[in-house]
């Protein structure tokens, strides 16, 4: 019984204090408190990564990635995540595609800044003992990945979605439901409307440890095929992490779930939280 109740406190606290999650994507309701601040950063790696519109495909390694979230009220959150690099060993290149005649590179390599998503999450309703908490995120895709490089599309996304948690003795329970308006990198005047999705659990196994999971993805809504760039996509993804005072470390393995997304890869990073300033 005493165990028990140390797992369900360990992950009660946990989540309030890390409430970006990696390695997972799937947002929890929580937020990290008012005049906290959240520092994340690691690496992706991702075997035979497709890019639609440009028809490069390979190998592509993010790092470093990082993210920052900022508690600017006791249930509002407002949140930075990109990356300063990414790289594409390719492996493939489709001359017919959309955007191929874009790209300027014309190596084995190509590389460039990730596109930067700024977002703001609302704790709407708290967690009750049986009533799952609930919350709002809106987020904006900014285009700073270019298509020159063939790994951007110079577009601006914007989403909205529903977030729900519930912890369950030791696990953690979170669901995301809600839309993305894409915007189409051939024909400015168009956009793809697509459902996002994310469902994904912690399991406190000790105090310091967790085991980790999720699926998160998009589905298009458009009839016919989607525009490059917007179409589904979905990841499979396992891990771990481990709490050591205000720091988490965390890594995994992630699996795609269509034809274009990568067939595995593997993530790891590291998260700091701490008080930053004062909420007046």
């Amino acid at each position: 019984m005493i165990r028990w109740f140390v797992l369900i406190c360990f992950v009660l606290t946990a989540t309030a204090a890390y409430a970006q999650q990696r390695p997972l994507v799937t947002e929890d309701p929580e937020t990290i408190g008012a005049g906290r601040m959240l520092i994340e950063g690691g690496f992706d790696w991702a075997d035979n990564m497709e890019y639609p519109a440009s028809g490069l495909a390979g190998n592509l390694l993010r790092f470093p990635t990082i993210g920052l979230s900022f508690g600017i009220s006791s249930i509002a959150e407002f949140q930075l995540d990109g990356g300063l690099h990414d790289r594409l060993a390719i492996s493939q290149r489709d001359p017919t595609a959309p955007l191929a005649s874009l790209v300027t590179e014309t190596g084995d390599t190509t590389s460039d800044i990730s596109d930067i998503t700024v977002g703001t999450k609302i704790r709407v309703l708290a967690e009750g003992a049986r009533r799952p908490a609930f919350g709002l995120r809106f987020a904006t895709k900014l285009p700073n990945a270019s298509n020159e490089s063939g790994l951007g599309l110079d577009t601006m996304d914007f989403s909205m979605s529903l977030l729900g948690a519930k912890t369950v003795q030791s696990i953690r329970v979170v669901g995301n439901l809600g839309f993305g308006i894409l915007s189409d990198p051939i024909q400015g005047n168009r956009q793809n409307d697509v459902l996002l999705y994310g469902a994904s659990f912690a399991r406190a196994m000790t105090q310091q440890a967790e085991i980790v999971g999720e699926l998160n993805g998009r589905w298009s809504t458009r009839s016919g095929e989607a525009f490059p760039g917007t179409e589904t996509r979905g990841l499979l993804k396992l891990g771990g992490r481990f709490t050591q005072g205000s720091v988490r470390f965390d890594a995994g393995i992630f699996f795609g779930l269509t034809s274009i997304d990568p067939t595995f890869g593997f993530t790891g990073g590291v998260t700091y939280v701490f008080n930053a300033f004062t909420v007046p």
